[in-house]
């Protein structure tokens, strides 16, 4: 039976899924109102660069797709700098509380934009930086030499924090402690370092450093981190620094996705991105109407319609066959005494009901087996195969003689409890 058509419809089926995935995973750019700022996204407005120049560089990087709840008590995938690249969602108040507790113990974070609420709780907030909401206006790194565009946002400090701005809960870590502040009123730095600088004199970039090792690195304008931006300005040379651990606490470079709407079982996933983009793109309906065709093929072809095909029976020699095709082989290997030797010491083994082991005297075996055959014709059979056993004439058919006269025997002598002897 040829498996040519299941082998051809199984590779098509592969070849389609194969096509699918690439096709998911290598598409040339983000959808244009997708305005999300994730390391996951290759469009204009995506940041996937970042990581992979960071990886080029020989920094360790990692995505983060779950809250940040354990931020403060992580040991083994404890971030060197955890980088919150403006978020689309806010972090929770137990999240603030534990980056601030993660920054009170030597942590690095690097907030971008309104970095989900961490910029409000450092003290500060981002403004546009000209008249206009659109405006933009002159930069300058006091820290590299780099040439660097224009900014829309820069950032201001916060008188308070006032509703608008979102304010925080008491967050109490145990009952012995109610009387202690609220997480965001524990972050006072003792130094503020301004990284980049407007041409108002207002900071675009800064780092807010606190007893104990840790830092917070605020950027204004999120567009910085764009894939655009580092593609077409000297924006790397500058922001590089600020993705790069400190010698005394290396790590790994760890971006928040989960507030980015990437968390575990989101759209994120690798089969969830697979299976949105089979069902928006054109292309993707033709994989899946191949996928369909080559299943319902491979079940046509599982179930059998109408009665079997007719086949040609084979049959089983029965034993007796089997002993003349013997007699017939030993004849032809010119040793007529000894193949009818044989031919009778199998008839012996044959009748013995557990197998005879005794010597290879056969002649007086026969003729007391001629003495206990019932009739007249197993006992000629028994005689005529004596004489050939004893004949010393050298005859051609003596061999094919003894068979058939041991078939005889058989037949008379066969016993009737089994249905097939053998």
């Amino acid at each position: 039976m040829s498996y040519r058509l299941e082998i051809g419809t199984a590779l098509l089926l592969a070849v389609a899924i194969a096509i699918g995935i690439w096709a998911a995973n290598q598409q040339s750019r983000t959808p244009d109102f997708d305005f999300r700022t994730s390391t996951y996204l290759n469009g204009p407005r995506g940041s996937k660069a970042l990581p992979e120049v960071l990886t080029d560089l020989g920094r360790p990087t990692e995505r983060r797709r779950t809250p940040l709840y354990t931020l403060a008590t992580e040991r083994a995938h404890r971030p060197a700098i955890l980088v919150l690249l403006n978020p689309i969602i806010d972090l929770q108040e137990a999240e603030v509380e534990q980056v601030a507790r993660y920054v009170r113990t030597g942590g690095a974070v690097l907030a971008v934009g309104d970095g989900g609420g961490v910029t409000a709780c450092a003290g500060w907030r981002t403004q546009s930086g000209g008249i206009g909401s659109r405006d933009t206006i002159g930069v300058r790194s006091l820290e590299t030499e780099a040439r660097l565009p224009p900014t829309s946002l820069v950032l201001t400090a916060r008188q308070g924090v006032t509703p608008e701005l979102g304010s925080l809960r008491k967050l109490r870590k145990g009952a012995a402690e109610d009387s202690e502040p609220d997480a965001c009123n524990t972050l006072r730095p003792f130094a503020i370092d301004t990284v980049i600088l407007a041409v108002n004199n207002r900071p675009a970039a800064l780092r807010l450093r606190y007893r104990g090792g840790g830092t917070i690195t605020l950027v204004a304008d999120p567009g910085w981190f764009t894939n655009r931006a580092w593609r077409d300005t000297d924006l790397p040379i500058a922001l590089v620094p600020l993705l790069t651990p400190r010698p005394e606490r290396p790590g790994r470079v760890v971006w928040d996705e989960y507030h980015q709407g990437f968390g575990f079982g989101n759209q994120g996933s690798f089969s969830g991105r697979t299976l949105d983009w089979l069902r928006s793109n054109p292309a993707g309906w033709a994989i899946l109407q191949l996928i369909a065709v080559a299943l319902a093929w491979l079940a046509m072809l599982s179930v059998r319609f109408g009665p079997a095909l007719a086949v040609i029976e084979r049959r089983r020699r029965s034993p007796l066959e089997h002993l003349e095709a013997l007699g017939a082989g030993l004849e032809s290997a010119a040793d007529t005494d000894t193949a009818i030797k044989r031919l009778t010491l199998g008839l012996r083994r044959r009748l013995s009901r557990a197998g005879y082991a005794g010597n290879d005297n056969v002649v007086s075996w026969l003729e007391s087996l001629e003495l206990a055959m019932r009739g007249p014709h197993g006992r000629a059979a028994v005689r005529r195969l004596h004489d050939l056993l004893t004949a010393r004439v050298r005859d051609e058919q003596r061999v094919l003689l003894a068979a058939q006269a041991v078939e005889d025997v058989w037949e008379e002598l066969r016993p009737r409890t089994t249905r097939n002897a053998s």
